[in-house]
């Protein structure tokens, strides 16, 4: 017998992660032994219970699946969006997993999926100090200047950025590491210096690089990944 609370169960086999499953709960979509439940202490038994969520049976995963896409362009980091082209309409596997952080419809590049809840925290959470380097291209030459105000940090949504590392390409074009994700970062940044990204290309997490995975393509965490991440 494990029991467990609503929402961990659903980030344990493997349909979002558990702040998200908290706002599915919240929103009636989630049935234990065909009734909805909408409070999120509510604790089922994996053995004795029927958990449904969106009209579908699930069940705890017994095995971890850790996954590398290259996310291209127009594509939604989500698990659901009607109208649009998801993430997971390219990985092909019978397993459920879940992205860990997004990229935004524009974005493209490295992202990381799995039905392991505890990765999901540790590689989503500020206080890891995991490490996200992407590729950027902005639609005019950038001054020496404005890379160092980005990299020092700038005011966004009432708080200041954490400091960023910073290396030069080109004049319109950078790589940026960044610890920390806010919605459409480097997109805000940017503007507040005067430009606009036209290309943004997450290039690694952590000590996993995208290297030549094609756009559009996948494959699984290598071992030695697999215990870096979970280290």
């Amino acid at each position: 017998m494990i029991t467990m609370r609503l929402q961990k169960f659903l980030s344990e086999a493997g349909i979002c992660s558990r702040r998200k499953g908290e706002e599915y709960i919240r929103q009636g979509l989630v049935r234990v032994n065909s009734r909805i439940v909408t409070e999120l202490g509510t604790k089922v038994d994996s053995e004795k219970d029927r958990v449904e969520f969106d009209g579908k049976v699930i069940a705890l995963k017994s095995e971890p699946m850790y996954i590398v896409l290259n996310k291209p362009k127009g594509y939604v980091t989500s698990c659901s969006h009607p109208g649009e082209k998801i993430v997971l309409d390219l990985i092909d596997i019978s397993e459920r997993v879940y992205p860990i952080g997004r990229l935004d419809k524009d974005s493209t590049g490295l992202l990381i999926l799995t039905n392991d809840g505890s990765l999901h925290h540790r590689l989503s959470h500020p206080s890891f100090d995991h490490e996200k380097e992407y590729d950027v291209t902005v639609s005019k030459p950038i001054t020496d200047g404005s890379l160092r105000n980005i990299a020092s940090g700038l005011p966004m949504m009432g708080s200041k950025t954490r400091p960023a590392k910073i290396r030069r390409i080109s004049s319109r074009r950078f790589r940026i590491i960044l610890k920390e994700g806010r919605n459409r970062q480097i997109r805000r940044m940017v503007r507040k210096v005067g430009s606009r990204v036209t290309r943004l290309k997450r290039i690694r997490v952590s000590k996993v690089k995208l290297g030549r995975l094609a756009e559009g393509a996948w494959r699984n965490l290598t071992e030695k990944e697999k215990k870096e991440l979970l280290m």
